[in-house]
């Protein structure tokens, strides 16, 4: 069974940064693809980051510059870190685990509870 828990969210001041953690259960973590999606009040959930599982990326383009998804095989890890953030990054952050490698598929049956990430002064 997959279990996917994040932490790191918080409040923050506009031009601040924080990382938020995924920690994954299961032994084969390295052979999926992760990401994280984000979900702000009265919108659709949307993908933020994904890397594949051999280690490429891709990034919304609200967020190239400013975040760095980035993973740890040894500890079954995921990480997004966030800098530079904006108001408009306030949302809650959910970690997703592909079906297989590659970014495609993402955005199914896998999700971590959400962590809320609130850019503030």
């Amino acid at each position: 069974q997959v279990q996917l828990v994040e932490s790191g969210g918080g409040l923050v001041q506009p031009g601040g940064s924080l990382r938020l953690s995924c920690a994954a259960s299961g032994s084969t973590f390295s052979i999926y693809a992760m990401g994280w999606y984000r979900q702000a009040p009265g919108k659709q959930r949307e993908l933020v980051a994904a890397i594949t599982s051999g280690g490429r990326s891709k990034y919304a383009e609200s967020v190239k510059g400013r975040f760095t998804i980035s993973r740890d095989n040894a500890t079954n890890t995921l990480y997004l870190q966030m800098n530079s953030l904006k108001p408009e990054d306030t949302a809650v952050y959910y970690c997703n685990r592909g079906l297989y490698g590659s970014w495609s598929s993402l955005g199914y049956d896998y999700w971590g509870q959400g962590a809320q990430v609130t850019v503030s002064s």
